[in-house]
């Protein structure tokens, strides 16, 4: 059929398409927006949203069976998971029925079908070929497996736990990064026994290692069991359940085996290799303004080497829409990008771990704990947890690694610390509502400026 032409034409509907779509509709280009799926891609369908829904339950769940620490009298009497599912599609049904409206909104010309690049900037769509004067590949991800281990059955993805019908009296969680540290969250908040087993030494092992230190500790007395530093080998199924080998020789039994062991860049089977696109273990390498080596095409979000993370993809297909429209926005600083984990506890941080800082700045750089034992919010919260700065020598705060629940909401205040590069001296006297968590932000840098109040020792 005959091309259909426009400014931009987009492949993949997720947080990085759509934003890309909605912004260069705003700027007055015309718009091609092509989608396989679902409008909102793995982050509103099968990712974030629906992950931290169960999260909530999670933690109403725990409510329940702590009321008594809080004076009220609650029984936790176990968990309805078709409710819980219920509950979780109205969320993403609501937000879905909104970005269907956004995009009818901004007339953007939405099409459902798979799309196969085919060189210059020109998707295919099952026979009808969309030109644009540029194009953005948006793909996405998906949930990777290990060599030799297949899925399916009781070896599942967080996609299939998603959906799982039952709460597995055990669960063996392969994984200790985001996702499998969710997960192991939500069960152990559900009542099932988690083991976790992660082949690098510690949890969530991108994080700061006094982050990872501390998510240990919460999860020892959540009862989490966890194996750090050694490696799966093998699984077995049955209908009984799932038998599960490591390295050391020990063998775990579980219902379930969760398989959280990254994402990889959805790239293969889209025409990428053929149209010639430079590409390294399947993601599609960019410059620092997102264009990649063919004339007009530009890629977005986890198809990129980098963070991957719903946010992240959102704000490059902002970038990407403003650049085509020549407003030259400023390229997207990585470390600048704030990384949540959802579990109970939270971890959240923003900016450079201290070992990274230490290889940019040497090892003079400073370090400064602020224990939430000292947080009035905090204790009223009943969370234990902590906020740590790293600081460059004569230099702005270029590290915020807090652990402690809902810390997650206080990433805002610190990635305009560190994006803004603030020094201590300047946050020192913003003045932080009394009593709230943003206080011990606020505490730990009155004490890097040298004026600690609510701080032992």
């Amino acid at each position: 059929m005959t091309d259909a032409e426009a400014d931009l034409v987009i492949l993949g509907g997720g947080s990085g398409g759509y934003a890309a779509a909605f912004r260069a509709a705003e700027l007055g280009l015309s718009v091609t927006l092509i989608e396989k799926d679902k409008l909102g891609g793995t982050c509103l369908h099968r990712g974030c949203i629906p992950t931290k829904a169960l999260l909530h339950a999670a933690e109403v769940a725990d409510s329940a069976r702590d009321g008594e620490q809080f004076g009220v009298k609650t029984t936790f009497e176990g968990v309805d998971i078709a409710g819980v599912h219920k509950y979780k599609d109205s969320v993403i049904t609501r937000l879905y029925k909104g970005l269907q409206g956004l995009a009818k909104a901004n007339k953007v010309n939405y099409v459902e079908g798979t799309g196969t690049f085919v060189g210059g900037t020109t998707v295919d769509v099952e026979g009808t070929r969309y030109t644009g004067k540029n194009l953005v590949l948006a793909t996405g991800s998906y949930s990777k497996t290990l060599p030799d281990l297949e899925l399916g059955g009781r070896i599942i993805t967080s996609d299939d736990a998603l959906t799982l019908d039952f709460v597995p009296k055990k669960a063996v969680v392969l994984g200790g990064g985001v996702i499998g540290v969710e997960f192991a969250s939500v069960w152990a908040s559900f009542g099932t026994e988690v083991t976790i087993v992660e082949a690098l030494p510690r949890l969530v092992p991108a994080e700061d290692e006094f982050s990872s230190k501390q998510l240990e500790r919460a999860f020892r007395r959540r009862k989490i069991a966890f194996k750090t530093g050694v490696k799966f080998t093998g699984a077995k199924q049955d209908a009984g359940g799932v038998t599960v080998s490591l390295e050391s020789g020990e063998t775990l039994e579980a219902d379930v085996l969760l398989v959280a062991v990254g994402r990889g860049p959805n790239t293969a089977g889209h025409g990428y290799d053929e149209a010639g696109l430079r590409m390294d273990r399947g993601f599609v390498l960019t410059d620092e303004r997102l264009r990649t080596n063919l004339p007009g095409v530009y890629a977005v979000g986890d198809i990129v080497p980098g963070l991957q993370l719903a946010h992240r993809g959102f704000q490059q297909g902002i970038f990407v829409a403003e650049d085509i429209a020549g407003l030259d926005p400023k390229p997207i600083d990585e470390s600048g990008i704030p990384r949540v984990t959802y579990s109970h506890p939270e971890v959240a941080s923003v900016g450079l771990t201290e070992a990274q800082a230490k290889e940019k700045y040497g090892p003079d750089i400073t370090t400064f704990t602020y224990d939430l034992a000292g947080n009035g919010k905090s204790q009223i919260l009943k969370t234990s947890g902590a906020v740590k700065l790293i600081k460059a020598p004569d230099g702005p705060v270029v590290g915020l690694h807090l652990v402690g629940d809902r810390v997650g909401e206080l990433i805002g205040e610190a990635q305009l610390i560190y994006n803004w590069e603030a020094f201590p001296e300047d946050v020192a006297p913003l003045i932080h509502a009394h009593p709230t968590q943003t206080e011990a932000l606020g505490e730990a840098h009155l004490a890097l400026a040298g004026k600690p109040l609510h701080v032992h020792g």
